[in-house]
């Protein structure tokens, strides 16, 4: 109990101003109670009716994706995370969220508490991880606090990762100077669990007791949800306080722990505590249930001395569960905790009043009904004014013919080299462990996803994260079905069958129309793509308000792709050239256009154009035929077209084997420029066993996709006759180069 009795402040207008909350959403709020809120009422439901936790902007949109399909075990947000069969008596859980504001903030706790955050919501539902993947947005490198938060996002979630012993194995990192004053940290996290081991965020049962299990409560994060929804500021350094503080070591204690106590069955429900902490794991189970809480927060175990009521529920401390045991077993749960050195109390029970009912000194500071609180439920739903961005019809009409002659392509394609975006990633991905639990079948880089073997099975799952902002911003609806399409792709080139998918929609203040267009945009094209491909949304996050003073980000709704691999052993195929002397075929739509590209964007400073061409039909029946081809056993390797062109393609297999090529091509119509650098989709180089390339043909072609012989594997020069003559060795230490140099200026400053 505290030593101090706190006077709370009144409720004036300003009051409500500053948590967040419209004059209507107030008397909204005085409609659910009958009265007036009190002050820590008005705490609670300012981080529950917060767009990071109510999507309240959102969610009529969201509604809009394909949510259902056979594999589907629970339906999109049901629970903490998805939830697909993958065969074999098993489940994979999967998502992915952001912590966007929070890294902008303090990069290095803001990036390992979202890798931190997002575990807990796998494990909460009783798989255990198994991969991690991230997709990272930073400005441009050229700038010194760029290369400060790239290098302290990178370190947090290495040593949050590392430490909790969860393999990274995939990702993907973009710079533009959209993203220099809001960087973007969207972490995914990707368990298994057996069928019926499953757990449930739910609070059933009247009478039942309510435990808090993990670390102490702090005032770390207090109000963490509520600074994730506003814009990023000069002020938002002096919420740093809002940014939470991880221990990994205390999280693996905790998914031990957790894992343990689901097994001995007296676990009713169990949820964790991130954005709004006790809030909002009470509430929710509360209202799935159709039950409520009575919780007696003088029971909560604290880390710091006299914190109140409104502190105390708003703290976003990391490490911490909420658990609903069955009455009379409840020691059982808190023995297993005990054991592994965490807090195990019983702060509360199930009532059958629907209301949340927090006391503090003895003294009742807050009584909300639960459904009141939560999305789904009485948390105020809008659909914002949109308009068109004006800006659209000057980028569609832009004139790109000056930029269709690039001069020297063998010059051209050794500075593609040098963009960040398209340059070795090794300095990230190098500090991650991306080998502990020994299942990791492909390595980060020479993939185009990460692959884990499912312990006791050949079968594997392979996950891709994807999106181009860039293509998003020229074009909305068709860069929303980029990113599905090509996230696709990439688990197709390793010989996975795409299952569902997760998505981290993060854009700018949904109150500016522009931006409410662009956002229903991109996910109506998300839509067409996941019916085409058959990969329901599970779940995800959505992030707003990613602006600074100067701009809003590129809208980028990032995808995390799940594909199931049948045979590891047989079936898994890698991006590099396999052997020499095997031959080299590009499959595919032609390459028109340079819309949106790298080239455009790297060699001439341009954003200008059309996103690049899609046929989602023709994409479908492009992976379909390569994954058959795959699991026939005839293909050696695949690598997707993608940013950089044709060019970048080739030359990416080239410097991920050690091996050069001999290319023989038969320009079409279109610019050599075009060819080489368009971005254009649907378009995958293979290579096969000499012998194989008819029968690879034919049978493409025979599925309507056309399929050409380029060239044969081998060597340690790619020469392309008449365009270029590159030294492997030489391609490799200048495309491994760009982030380490760029760091190191960051260090010698």
């Amino acid at each position: 109990m505290s030593t101090l009795r706190y006077t709370e402040p009144e409720i004036t207008a300003d009051l409500v101003s500053e948590h967040g909350l419209t004059e209507e959403e107030y008397q909204k709020i005085c409609d659910y109670l009958g009265r007036k809120p009190t002050f820590t009422e008005l705490g609670v439901y300012s981080v529950m009716w917060s767009e990071h936790c109510s999507y309240k902007n959102s969610i009529a949109v969201i509604k809009t994706l394909p949510r259902s399909g056979p594999s589907l075990l629970v339906g999109a947000g049901e629970e903490n995370a998805g939830l697909v069969d993958i065969g074999d008596g098993l489940a994979c859980a999967f998502k992915i969220e952001s912590h966007n504001h929070p890294s902008a903030v303090e990069p290095y706790q803001g990036a390992a508490t979202g890798v931190g955050g997002i575990h807990r919501d796998i494990f909460t539902m009783g798989a255990r991880p198994v991969a991690a993947l991230n997709s990272l947005r930073f400005g441009s490198m050229s700038e010194p606090r760029v290369r400060y938060l790239l290098d302290g996002v990178v370190r947090g979630i290495a040593d949050y990762g590392n430490s909790f012993g969860v393999p990274t194995v995939g990702g993907e990192i973009y710079f533009d100077k959209s993203y220099e004053g809001n960087p973007l940290v969207n972490a995914m996290s990707v368990g298994v669990v057996k069928h019926g081991e499953t757990a449930s965020a739910i609070a059933e049962g009247v009478g039942n007791p309510v435990i808090i299990v993990g670390a102490s409560t702090g005032r770390d994060g207090i109000h963490g949800a509520t600074f994730a929804s506003e814009e990023i500021s000069e002020a938002s350094e002096a919420k740093r306080p809002s940014v939470q503080v991880g221990d990994p070591f205390t999280e693996k204690l905790l998914l031990e722990a957790s894992l343990e106590a689901l097994k001995t069955g007296a676990v009713v429900g169990i949820q964790d505590m991130g954005a709004a902490g006790i809030s909002c794991s009470s509430s929710e189970m509360s209202a799935k249930s159709g039950t409520g809480m009575h919780i007696d927060l003088d029971k909560v175990p604290l880390r710091e001395e006299d914190m109140s009521a409104y502190e105390i529920l708003l703290s976003e401390s990391q490490e911490r569960m909420l658990i609903v045991a069955e009455k009379g077993r409840e020691q059982e749960v808190m023995d297993v905790f005990e054991k592994w050195d965490l807090n195990a109390v019983v702060i509360g029970s199930v009532t059958d009043n629907g209301c949340v009912t927090y006391l503090r000194d003895s003294e009742v500071k807050a009584e909300i009904p639960a459904d009141s609180l939560v999305l789904g439920g009485g948390a105020p739903v809008y659909i914002r004014e949109t308009k068109k961005p004006a800006y659209l019809k000057d980028t569609a009409a832009a004139d790109l013919s000056d930029y269709k002659d690039a001069g020297n392509i063998e010059e051209t394609m050794l500075r593609l080299l040098d963009s960040p975006n398209i340059a070795s990633k090794r300095w990230v991905y190098e500090q991650y462990d991306h080998m502990v639990r020994t299942n990791t079948v492909t390595r980060p880089g020479p993939s185009d996803a990460g692959v884990v073997r499912i312990k006791g099975s050949k079968r594997g799952l392979a996950m891709s994260t994807d999106c181009n902002g860039r293509y998003v911003y020229l074009n909305p609806r068709k860069g929303g079905q980029i990113a599905v399409a090509e996230a696709a792709r990439n688990v197709v080139c390793t010989g996975a069958k795409p299952v569902a998918i997760t998505n981290c929609l993060n854009f700018g203040n949904p109150y500016k129309p522009e931006v409410y267009w662009t956002f229903k945009e991109a996910v109506g094209g998300m839509g067409d793509a996941c019916n085409v491909f058959e990969t329901p949304v599970t779940g995800g996050n959505v992030s707003f308000y990613n602006e600074n003073p100067r701009a809003a980000i590129f809208p980028t709704p990032v995808i995390g792709m799940l594909g199931l691999i049948e045979d590891c052993d047989q079936h898994t195929t890698g991006a590099g050239f396999h052997s020499d002397g095997d031959i080299i075929l590009y499959t595919g739509a032609p390459r028109n256009g340079i819309g949106g590209s790298e080239y455009l964007a790297f060699i001439h400073g341009v954003t200008a154009g059309d996103a690049p061409e899609l046929d989602l039909g023709f994409e479908f029946r492009l992976q379909r035929s390569i994954l058959k081809l795959i699991r026939d056993g005839m293909v050696e390797s695949a690598h997707d077209v993608s940013d950089g062109g044709l060019a970048v393609s080739l030359m990416e297999k080239a410097i991920f084997s050690g091996k050069g090529a001999q290319i023989k091509m038969n320009v079409p119509g279109e610019s050599i420029t075009e060819h080489f650098f368009s971005e254009a989709q649907s378009g995958i180089v293979i290579t096969v066993k000499p012998g194989n390339e008819t029968v690879v043909t034919y049978t493409l072609e025979k599925d309507g996709i056309p399929a050409s012989v380029i060239g044969k594997a081998g060597g340690d020069r790619l020469v392309i006759e008449g365009i270029a003559d590159l030294s492997v060795s030489e391609m490799q230490e200048r495309y491994e180069r760009v982030i380490p140099d760029a760091i190191a200026r960051t260090q010698t400053v």
